[in-house]
């Protein structure tokens, strides 16, 4: 008997909960569909200062093309902007505070709003290893904050977003200089190394691009033809000696060294080849005017 009380019980309650939520959700509702927009605009309100945010996005995208040029589209387009951001939709709340900064530039707000723009760009920066045109423009966005806004107390932030994002791109260009060299695409590698260092010239990676320099440049030689194998090994030995001058306590001395002797060993190599061949080719050539020579003889002996 108490068992069956304690049932009856339990379900009445959730009967009664299950009504609760029901009517919450039709009183959403109902205000969503209404034309009653000052009600709208409050309870949105209430809805974002509840943490509710997509309630109250919900009301305030039926709000925003109806209170523009009204006295309250200010505090509207700035929390639709903050809805937005809140549910981690950064492309579209940095298009709602960019669009603020623009449309109240002398709003308290518009520092405010021309960072967070910023920041939204930001946070949508893919990782080094995709393609980082949105990290360029979220340097330009930064850099156009802190030229904004000099004194901002936001610059010192946004300053160190920018380096934090040109990090990035330094290890872009480290990795694309590193994949030429796994692939086996040598020249390109030197080159890369080359423009990575000159275009991050106090990157971290500049000691170990520079050894890997030396080792793409001494395969690059090594798979050429033999004509150009003395140049291009000289230019490895040459790129040895500036690391090791530069680095001589390297962790990488003892490849580099190692690469410099066998750059020399194949110039040594290649002349010898190239000498056989010119001996070959001039001794081909000799035997060849013999024969003419003979040819002749044999065509004036009556």
């Amino acid at each position: 008997m108490f068992k069956k009380r304690c049932t009856v019980s339990i379900l009445t309650l959730l009967f009664i909960l299950s009504i609760g939520l029901f009517s919450c959700k039709s009183k959403f509702e109902k205000l969503k569909a209404s034309n009653d927009y000052s009600k709208k605009y409050q309870e949105g309100i209430k809805y974002y200062n509840k943490k509710d945010y997509s309630r109250a996005l919900a009301l305030f995208d039926d709000l925003v093309q109806r209170y523009r040029g009204r006295s309250e589209a200010e505090d509207l387009f700035y929390y639709y902007a903050f809805a937005n951001y809140k549910l981690r939709d950064y492309t579209s709340a940095g298009y709602h505070f960019k669009n603020f900064a623009d449309t109240y530039p002398n709003s308290a707000r518009a520092e405010e709003c021309r960072y967070m723009a910023a920041y939204c760009s930001y946070l949508e920066s893919p990782n080094s290893t995709l393609d980082q045109t949105n990290t360029l423009q979220s340097i330009d966005k930064l850099q156009l904050f802190i030229n904004l806004y000099p004194k901002s107390s936001r610059v010192a932030e946004a300053s160190k977003l920018i380096q934090n994002l040109r990090d990035r791109l330094e290890t872009k260009s480290y990795d694309n200089a590193k994949l030429y060299l796994t692939i086996g695409d040598y020249k390109s590698a030197v080159i890369a190394f080359k423009n990575s260092m000159r275009d991050f010239p106090d990157t971290k990676y500049s000691e170990e691009m520079e050894f890997l320099t030396i080792q793409a440049q001494y395969l690059y030689a090594k798979n050429s033809l033999e004509t150009k194998q003395e140049e291009r090994y000289q230019e490895a030995i040459n790129a040895y000696s500036e690391f090791k001058e530069k680095y001589p306590s390297s962790q990488y001395l003892k490849q580099a060294d190692a690469l410099s002797h066998q750059c020399e060993a194949g110039i040594q190599n290649v002349k010898k080849y190239l000498a056989n061949i010119d001996n070959e080719q001039k001794a081909y050539k000799k035997q060849l005017e013999q024969e003419k020579s003979r040819q002749q003889t044999d065509i004036k002996t009556p």
